[in-house]
C-alpha cells in the first residue's frame, strides 16, 4: 500500500497521555479532491485528519497516528470527549452525494486493518463523524456502505433486529448503551443511527429501528454506562 506523504501544520500532541482508541470516517464535502487537500493544510482553516482517500484509490497521509489531528470537534462517544486526542481521521474524498468508489473502498479496506492492528481499536470502535456529533454532522453519509466493512471485521452490523413497539425513551436508552450522546435528542441521534444502518428510512421512529439498536445494545454495550469523561 502506497502512502503520499502530505504534512498538515493542524495537529498537536495528543492529550493527558490519551492514544487512539477509535477510527472516525469523514467525507470531504468537497468537489476537488485537491482543494479538499489544501484545505486540510491550511493553518487559518484549523482542520486536518491523519488521512485522506482519494475518489481513486490514492492515498495521502497529513498526521503522524500518534499526533492529535483536528478532525472530529465536538463531541462524544461511549461516555467520552475530546474525541481528537482518541481517534485516528480519515477523510475520503467524497462530495456527500456521489457512490464511494471501488478504489477508494479497496484502500480503506487496506488502510483499516493495519490501523486497527497497530492501536488495538475493535470494529465497534470504527465510526462515523455523525455517530459522534449526531446534532450537526452527516458524514460519512448515506451512501457510505457500512455493511461491506462490517462483512470483513472493519465495523459492525445489527446481526438480530427483531421488530419491536415504538418506545422513545427505550430507543435513547438502548442508543446511549451503544454509544450516542443522547443530549442531542430523539430526532438527530435517530437520524445518525439511520445514516449508518438503515440509511434510506424515513418517519417517525419504527419497530425496525427499536430492533436494530436493541440489537446493537446488547451486544457492544458501553461497559460501564458513563457520563461524558
Amino acid at each position: 500500500m502506497r502512502i503520499t506523504p502530505y504534512p498538515s501544520p493542524n495537529c498537536g500532541p495528543r492529550r493527558d497521555g490519551l492514544r487512539p482508541s477509535f477510527v472516525v470516517l469523514h467525507y470531504t464535502a468537497m468537489a476537488d479532491p485537491d482543494d479538499a487537500l489544501d484545505r486540510l493544510c491550511a493553518p487559518e482553516h484549523e482542520v486536518s485528519a491523519h488521512y485522506l482517500i482519494h475518489r481513486a484509490g490514492g492515498l495521502f497521509q497529513m498526521v503522524d497516528e500518534d499526533k492529535r489531528a483536528w478532525h472530529a470537534g465536538a463531541g462524544s462517544w461511549r461516555g467520552l470527549n475530546d474525541i481528537n486526542s482518541r481517534s485516528i481521521g480519515i477523510e475520503l474524498d467524497n462530495d456527500g452525494m456521489s457512490p464511494f468508489s471501488q478504489p477508494q473502498m479497496a484502500s480503506l479496506e487496506a488502510l483499516l486493518p493495519e490501523i486497527m492492528t497497530r492501536w488495538g481499536i475493535p470494529p465497534e470502535a470504527v465510526i462515523g463523524h455523525s455517530d459522534l456529533a449526531p446534532d450537526r454532522k452527516r458524514d460519512p453519509g448515506r451512501r457510505f456502505d457500512w455493511a461491506r466493512l462490517a462483512q470483513q471485521g472493519l465495523a459492525v452490523w445489527p446481526d438480530r433486529a427483531d421488530h419491536r413497539a415504538p418506545d422513545e425513551q427505550a430507543f435513547l436508552a438502548d442508543a446511549a448503551r451503544f454509544g450516542y450522546a443522547c443530549s442531542a435528542g430523539l430526532e438527530a441521534v435517530l437520524d445518525a443511527m439511520r445514516q449508518r444502518f438503515r440509511p434510506w428510512a424515513t418517519g417517525p421512529l419504527a419497530p425496525r429501528d427499536m430492533g436494530i439498536i436493541a440489537d446493537l445494545a446488547a451486544r457492544f454495550p458501553v461497559d460501564p454506562p458513563s457520563s461524558i469523561a
